[in-house]
């Protein structure tokens, strides 16, 4: 039996007919843990960040909660957030090799995204194309690890202070960003948050959008936009897309704890291919 398991961060809880399943992050601000699952109230969590003076944390899913994830299963393929930003992937490695350890012909594959979001939602769903496709394991390995060269993912942010807070940008950027209206634009490289555009106002920044999108390769394939409550920014940046590519496959999603601690309310991530 093969599974698709990844961590919260991917913003997707179940995912149609296929065996799939997650595993939680989990946010504390100040004496309360929010675990980010399906059951999570991301308003409730957003509204006490922005209450709190005080530093707040995530924490990885553990290797025993990898470990449940894969009982059962012989063909395992895990997907976490970027490596360089959580011990997720290191996590998922240790529950790797002890399950393997454990049952001998069991093959586990752990995918480090280098992405969150949005970005990890199309690895899973190559994975699940290629199954659909008949590939074997090997074959599927070899080609998602081929496919992830081949997506990227940008972000739109109305706030850094959690970024700020946990040192993945400037301090000073994320008090520019809070007092005037400034929206930052970054990407990931290569697993970290590169932060390298600044606009005034909503307009401009998805506007500014499209353009990093069309800088970076995209030619009409896969988009999926997560949104922190934030609907309308997401629908306009669909728009802009169809125009320009009217047979594109651009579909909203919201983000879920992980995502929306860093991303924070009305921020945005997409991932696409290019």
């Amino acid at each position: 039996m093969r599974r698709i398991v990844a961590d919260s961060s991917a913003n997707l809880f179940e995912f149609g007919k296929v065996d799939y399943t997650t595993v939680p992050l989990k946010i504390r601000v100040d004496q309360h843990e929010f675990v980010d699952d399906e059951n999570m109230d991301v308003e409730a969590m957003l509204s006490a960040l922005e209450k709190t003076t005080s530093p707040s944390t995530t924490s990885c899913p553990s290797t025993g909660e990898w470990l449940e994830a894969f009982e059962g299963a012989d063909e395992i393929f895990a997907i976490t957030i970027s490596s360089k930003l959580s011990g997720s992937y290191n996590s998922a490695e240790l529950a790797k090799e002890e399950y393997m350890s454990e049952n001998e012909n069991a093959k586990v594959h752990v995918f480090d995204s280098k992405e969150t979001g949005p970005g990890m939602r199309l690895i899973i769903e190559k994975i699940n194309e290629l199954t659909e496709q008949g590939c074997s394991f090997e074959e599927t390995v070899e080609k998602v690890t081929a496919y992830m060269k081949t997506t990227n993912l940008c972000f739109l942010l109305h706030s850094v202070n959690n970024l700020a807070r946990n040192g993945r940008v400037n301090i000073l950027l994320a008090k520019l960003i809070g007092a005037l209206d400034i929206k930052m634009l970054g990407r990931a490289d290569d697993g970290v948050i590169d932060a390298f555009g600044k606009y005034k106002g909503e307009r401009k920044a998805i506007k500014e959008t499209m353009t990093e999108l069309l800088r970076m390769g995209y030619k009409g394939g896969k988009v999926r936009i997560d949104h922190v409550l934030n609907l309308e920014a997401a629908e306009k940046l669909k728009s802009m897309i169809r125009e320009q590519f009217p047979n594109s496959d651009v579909i909203i999603g919201t983000c879920k704890g992980l995502c929306g601690f860093y991303a924070e309310r009305r921020g945005m991530i997409i991932g696409y291919e290019c």
